[in-house]
């Protein structure tokens, strides 16, 4: 099939290649000119996946309208500050959009697929989640993500496009549970990172991030998901490998936390977007729509947003008083 990538990244890079060997036509497109002749010059994404060759045959496009011509499947991997504007600008297409993107839209509350439905509504829209560090992905090492979509069929097909012995695909029809999955768990991430920059231990961060999944859950179920699916790949299997690898881009952000400086100083120094900050934000106030308790939410957003010392904010999460487990 012609396939386009709406997003030059490290992410729609890696699922390109993903799609490449299973014999797919490959359009990139990115907004910077230059950093498309570069990897088409080079074969490689030497800005976000560097040492990874890309495949001869891939058309490298940065005009928008002309990389979606002719495609029969986009796949969105873009920021999701970013991911109304450019889904805008594509309103008329009518294929399969499948989100790649991790991320809440603040002034609304809507996950990825919320917005796709109201910027592309011609679309068969589904979402892509799960434990996938783009660069452990371009190197074929064994990985499995969730598909969901409500669209009838959607969800196979996009398994048949994407499924390899490395690359395992289970598909599902919790569409908000998935996209929820992926966003909160950035937030977590951010704490978990944290806990790593002031030595807190082991204890201290499986303590964090199993209550973390519980913070999760109680906001997707609120919100309409399946409680099940947070037990899922999109769900605690996310969660484990951005709080715990050392590849995640947000849990290696609240590490830099403790290092000092603002957290806009610290997100100036790095080169790639770190989805869990943005998310922090909206998540905290949709928690406060929703009048649920999410603490751990709450006191990464103090020290993101309100100004608080990021290892009293830690502390804080982690000393709160007693209470029952469920």
């Amino acid at each position: 099939m012609n396939i386009t990538i709406v997003g030059a990244g490290a992410w729609g890079t890696a699922l390109g290649l993903v799609l490449h060997q299973n014999a797919h036509r490959i359009t990139l497109w990115g907004h910077d000119p230059a950093h498309l002749a570069e990897a088409a010059t080079a074969s490689e994404n030497r800005r976000y996946l560097p040492g990874i060759p890309l495949p001869q045959g891939w058309r490298f496009e940065s005009d928008l309208a002309a990389a979606a011509s002719g495609a029969e499947v986009l796949i969105l991997s873009v920021p999701s500050r970013a991911l109304r504007d450019i889904s805008s600008r594509l309103s008329s297409f009518s294929g399969l959009a499948v989100s790649t993107t991790k991320g809440l839209e603040h002034s609304t509350g809507l996950t990825m697929c919320g917005i796709l439905a109201q910027t592309m509504p011609g679309a068969r829209a589904a979402a892509l989640s799960g434990p996938s560090l783009a660069a452990e992905v371009a190197r074929g090492a064994p990985t499995a993500v969730a598909v969901a979509s409500l669209a009838p069929g959607v969800a196979a097909q996009i398994q048949g496009l994407f499924h390899r012995p490395t690359f395992r695909v289970y598909s599902s029809t919790d569409v908000i549970g998935v996209e929820l999955g992926g966003a909160l768990k950035n937030v977590i991430a951010i704490a978990a990172g944290a806990c790593d920059g002031f030595g807190f231990g082991d204890n201290s961060k499986a303590a964090l991030v199993t209550r973390g999944l519980a913070e999760m859950t109680r906001i997707g179920v609120a919100c309409g998901a399946r409680a099940e699916t947070f037990s899922g790949l999109s769900g605690m299997g996310d969660l484990t490998v951005t709080c715990f690898s050392k590849l995640s881009r947000n849990r290696s952000f609240g590490e830099a936390l403790c290092r000092g400086g603002s957290p806009a100083e610290v997100l100036a120094q790095r080169s790639s977007i770190v989805e869990g900050y943005p998310t922090t934000r909206s998540a905290h106030a949709l928690a406060g729509r929703l009048g649920l308790s999410a603490p751990i939410t709450a006191e990464i957003h103090a020290a993101l947003f309100e100004g608080k010392n990021p290892r009293q904010a830690v502390a804080d999460i982690l000393g709160r008083g007693s209470k029952s487990e469920h």
